[in-house]
């Protein structure tokens, strides 16, 4: 399971249109760098639960397939 639900408050302005997981370094999220290492360990399946801008999240990661994986998502509640 891949924990993508916080709001990253402390991140400020960076976070205000977007969800953490979805900062770029480089050329890359860094949920796509995660993604990327997870296939590599040779995982194939992977649930990623989401709250704040989930449905960005789900936009970009679709089921995975991009990815070399499987991902189902735990939704939670979006924060007031």
């Amino acid at each position: 399971m891949i924990l993508a639900a916080g709001r990253g408050e402390r991140m400020g302005a960076l976070t205000a249109a977007r969800p953490k997981p979805l900062l770029t370094v480089g050329q890359a999220s860094l949920l796509e760098r995660q993604l990327e290492l997870v296939a590599a360990a040779g995982i194939t399946d992977v649930v990623i639960n989401l709250s704040y801008r989930g449905d960005q999240i789900r936009a970009l990661v679709g089921d995975g397939a991009p990815f070399g994986l499987a991902v189902r998502y735990s939704q939670e509640p979006e924060p007031p």
